[in-house]
């Protein structure tokens, strides 16, 4: 519907104080939803504080227990392979070998060694140190093949301790 009669011929004035009317609240409407005030942006980070603080330990320690699995789990396949290893050649690797003897053939074994033993390069632990290989060993294996543990360090408790076939059959 036209406000003014004539209006292909000239601008409606009506038409037109309309439109600036609309230009200047649209304007308005842009100034009042500019942004977030300080006060919002602080109540924010308050409560994303407060979740991180709730939540971030119970992943930390989820993520502390999941490494201790994953060394049980590699100690496991190291194992199978030293089986394996055993099969083929008569006996474990020595100590002085250590678990390389997996992935390369030792000078006087190198007629019966069927490897590598294992799919990929020798993993480390999953914090990052070498996995502890001794032979021969007093305990029911006869060999010891273990890791330190998140500590690094002989002994410990909880993530701390030692994970796998440890030398001495009392503390395993």
């Amino acid at each position: 519907m036209n406000l003014c009669s004539d209006y292909p011929k000239r601008p409606c004035p009506a038409a037109a104080a309309t439109r600036r009317r609309n230009r200047r609240n649209r304007r308005n409407n842009r100034r009042k939803q500019r942004g977030f005030n300080l006060i919002e942006l602080m109540v924010v980070l308050v409560i994303l504080g407060l979740l991180a603080g709730l939540v971030g330990p119970r992943l930390l320690g989820s993520v502390e227990s999941s490494k201790v699995r994953t060394a049980d789990t590699q100690v496991k396949m190291l194992k199978g392979a030293l089986l394996t290893y055993r099969l083929d050649i008569g006996r474990f690797p020595s100590t002085s070998e250590g678990l390389a003897a997996l992935m390369a053939p030792p000078a006087d074994a190198s007629e019966y060694w069927n490897g590598p033993y294992l799919d990929d390069e020798l993993p480390l632990d999953p914090w990052r140190t070498p996995y502890r290989y001794e032979f021969p060993a007093d305990n029911l294996q006869g060999y010891a093949l273990y890791s330190l543990g998140a500590d690094a360090q002989p002994g410990g408790e909880g993530n701390n301790a030692d994970i796998g076939y440890l030398p001495d059959a009392s503390e395993g």
